[in-house]
């Protein structure tokens, strides 16, 4: 940013962290380092990752030292890590149902098409209610934000008002989010359902509410047509105008159950496959992010990764309603370079990222067992951990702002401690001398859960923590 004068103006330090930290550059490469000396601004980015090949405190100091005259920065803004804490980025949850976090651990003998009627449709119906919608709505974001979600891609409901309430919460909450209006005007309850007008004004109005009333830089309005059985092809054509028009995001839901591919070939017998029926109506773009996409065939594989679209590997999901097994490892054989994670609230009957995570690893290794081992690698947990993070930043077109420490990045990032960061209360895991770095990070991703996060940090802030630690 350079002013009128053409002078670039000083960057203010709001925070130091010394200590160990993970990320990923790539799926295939997971970096850590021992000493770093990451620098925020006071407006949340990151202005410098630094670090020493030599693990000594004289070495280290020696570094902070120096950026110290650099920046200009005091010594209160420092925070060292201790010796059982690192800091990772801030894990990415591209596909989650906020309103059906309230049934989460439910109906799973059932499988997909059932479960809606069973399940989602009366629960999300209910949202007309102003006090349920915000109660609900507050335990979500909390609940998220305290398994390191700092950013979130979240379906609403068909509701206006519940759909402002959610962004209400989040805004408050300081969680970066994709906040969309469920848009669904046919095959749908009748007591839960709109007619095309209704769900395009009622579009209209949240993405306007989002852009000119919350004014928000951590949350994007996101055009979310249910899936293609609930959305008349007028409906579908005049969504995708609108996310083309104001060039917003789109999310939905693809090839999930063999059961709905059927039911969408009925409905457009003139397309070739489930894939062609968005494309045709303008929603696949390289902002879109479909879910699942369990059982694509080369056409559709082609034809997003032409079209750039995001997929959602939502593996907790496809176990629980019975919906298959995606095969992760040949889209990225493939080519396919925007794949994250998802926890499919509440089809997944987790909201935490880290068990996302362990079910695609599990997934993987399902296919793994069945298929030619040669040729066949399962999802290792470096791999996994980068779905979770920089994968889903590039699912959602984000990955120059947040996914890992890269200067010029948003601070989006967790504050581990693989010991136990509250009295009387025991870790998950326990580290013994012979553990090394990656054994220790490694632990961490199978074994670890919200007891070992210590703070999370959305642009910069703390959004929550279990220590009284000031933002």
């Amino acid at each position: 940013m350079i002013d009128a004068e053409g002078i670039e103006p000083a960057i203010t330090i709001g925070k130091v962290i010394v200590g160990q930290l993970y990320h990923s550059l790539s799926i295939s490469n997971l970096q850590y380092l021992p000493c770093a000396i990451v620098g925020v601004s006071t407006i949340g980015t990151i202005a410098f990752v630094e670090s020493t090949t030599i693990n000594s405190p004289t070495a280290i100091e020696a570094l902070l030292s120096t950026l110290q005259q650099q920046w200009q920065f005091d010594s209160s803004v420092v925070t060292r890590l201790s010796s059982t804490q690192f800091i990772v980025p801030g894990f990415v949850d591209t596909h989650i149902h906020a309103p059906q976090y309230v049934f989460t651990g439910t109906g799973y003998d059932l499988t997909l098409l059932e479960w809606l009627e069973k399940y989602t449709f009366p629960r999300e119906a209910a949202f007309n209610q102003p006090e349920y919608a915000l109660d609900s709505y507050q335990k979500v974001v909390r609940k998220t934000l305290r398994h390191g979600t700092t950013t979130a891609c979240y379906f609403a409901t068909t509701h206006l008002d519940a759909a402002k309430t959610l962004t209400n919460v989040i805004h408050t909450a300081g969680q970066r989010a994709f906040v969309g209006k469920v848009n669904m005007d046919r095959n749908s309850p009748d007591y839960y359902v709109e007619t095309m007008d209704e769900s395009l004004q009622a579009t209209m109005e949240i993405v306007g509410y989002i852009q000119d009333t919350i004014k928000s830089s951590l949350i994007t309005p996101v055009i979310t047509p249910r899936f293609v059985p609930t959305c008349t092809s007028d409906l579908m054509q005049k969504l995708g105008s609108l996310a083309a028009k104001h060039n917003l995001p789109i999310q939905s839901h693809l090839s999930e159950t063999p059961g709905e591919i059927q039911w969408v070939k009925e409905l457009h017998p003139d397309c070739q496959t489930y894939s062609d029926v968005y494309d045709r109506h303008g929603l696949f773009t390289s902002k879109t992010i479909m879910a699942h996409c369990v059982h694509l065939n080369q056409h559709e594989r082609d034809l997003l990764k032409a079209r750039e679209v995001g997929i959602s590997h939502c593996p907790s999901s496809n176990f629980c309603l019975h919906s298959g097994v995606f095969n992760l490892r040949r889209l990225v054989n493939e080519g396919h370079s925007k794949i994250g994670l998802g926890t499919d609230v509440a089809g997944g009957y987790s909201s935490s990222l880290m068990d996302a995570m362990r079910q695609a690893i599990i997934a993987s290794k399902v296919i793994h067992v069945n298929m030619d081992t040669t040729v066949y690698e399962p999802l290792t947990f470096s791999e996994a951990f980068y779905l979770a993070t920089l994968g889903g930043a590039k699912v959602m077109a984000l990955e120059h702002t947040i996914g890992n420490f890269m200067p010029g990045k948003s601070f989006d990032a967790l504050l581990i401690d693989t010991a136990s960061p509250i009295p009387g209360v025991e870790s998950g895991m326990d580290i013994f001398a012979h553990d090394d770095a990656m054994s220790i990070f490694e632990k961490f991703i199978y074994l670890g859960d919200d007891r070992n996060i210590v703070t999370v940090f959305v642009q910069g802030h703390v959004v929550s923590t279990r220590l009284p630690l000031q933002d």
